[in-house]
C-alpha cells in the first residue's frame, strides 16, 4: 500500500524542462516573499539568524524539488496545482487562505520581536538546538514525501490518479507525518531566530493544522477505502502515543 512511484517513471524532455523552468520560478518567488517576511520587519539586512533560517530552509526546498523532479514527478506535479482544483473541499479553501498570510504573518513577528525590538533573549545554545530540531523536520518531511505519492497540499481524493492509503514508512507510527513535520518546524524555527513570541505563534499555527487533521480525516474515512482500517491499526495523529 505504499504511494512511491515505479522506478523509471518521469515526464518527457520537453515536458520535463517546462515543469524544471515552472519550479526554478516557483522557488525563486517563494524566496523573495520569505526573505521581504523576515527583512522588512527585522529592518536590518545584519540579522544573521535570519539570513541561517533562509539558508537551511531554501537548501532543503531546492533539494527536495531537485529529487521530486527526478524521482517523482507526478507528486511534484500534485504539489504545484493541487491548490484550488475543482475537488478540493470548500472549507480546506478557506483554511489555505487564512492560514497563508497567518503563516507570513508569524515570520514577520519573529523578525520584528528577535531583530527589530529586541522583545526576546534566547541564549546561543538554545538558537542552535532550533536549528537542529528544523533540519529534523526536513528529515521527516522527505521520508513523508518519499513514501507518499499522493501528498497534495490541498484536501482531496486524487481518483484520477487511483490513490490508495499508505500506511509504509513514517505513516505506521502516526497518520499525518507531514503534520508531525510542521510541529517540529512550528518549534525550531522561533528558537533559531530567538523570538518567544513566534514560539506562542508557532503553537496557535500547530493547534490549527491539528484541527485541520482531524477534518482531513473525515474526508478519507469516507471517500478513501481502506482509510478506516488503517486509522484502527494506527491510533495517533501527529504524536506517537500522546494524540
Amino acid at each position: 500500500m505504499s504511494g512511491r512511484p515505479a522506478a523509471g517513471d518521469g515526464p518527457g524532455a520537453p515536458a520535463g524542462r517546462r515543469l524544471a523552468l515552472r519550479l526554478a520560478a516557483n522557488v525563486l518567488v517563494m524566496a523573495v516573499v520569505f526573505a521581504l517576511a523576515l527583512f522588512l520587519p527585522a529592518g536590518t539586512l545584519g540579522w544573521r539568524a535570519g539570513w541561517v533560517f533562509l539558508a537551511l530552509f531554501f537548501a532543503f526546498v531546492v533539494a527536495l524539488s531537485a529529487w521530486l523532479l527526478r524521482a517523482n514527478p507526478e507528486l511534484l506535479v500534485e504539489r504545484m496545482t493541487g491548490i484550488g482544483r475543482r475537488d478540493q473541499k470548500g472549507w480546506d479553501k478557506l483554511f489555505l487562505a487564512l492560514v497563508g498570510p497567518a503563516f507570513f504573518g508569524w515570520l514577520a513577528l519573529m523578525a520584528l520581536d528577535a531583530s527589530r525590538f529586541h522583545w526576546s533573549r534566547v541564549p546561543g545554545w538554545l538558537q542552535a538546538a532550533g536549528g537542529a530540531v528544523l533540519v529534523a523536520s526536513f528529515v521527516l518531511f522527505f521520508l513523508t514525501f518519499r513514501e507518499n505519492s499522493f501528498l497534495s497540499p490541498a484536501v482531496r481524493v486524487q481518483t484520477e490518479r487511483a490513490q490508495t492509503v499508505v500506511s509504509s514508512g513514517p505513516y505506521r507510527h502516526v497518520r499525518h507525518p507531514m503534520y508531525a513535520a510542521f510541529l517540529l518546524l512550528a518549534l525550531g524555527t522561533p528558537l533559531l531566530l530567538g523570538s518567544w513570541l513566534g514560539a506562542l505563534g508557532g503553537a496557535v499555527l500547530v493547534a490549527l493544522v491539528a484541527v485541520r487533521a482531524v477534518l482531513e480525516e473525515r474526508v478519507l474515512r469516507e471517500e478513501l477505502p481502506g482509510y478506516d482500517d488503517y486509522a484502527r491499526r494506527v491510533r495517533h495523529r501527529l504524536v506517537p502515543g500522546v494524540w
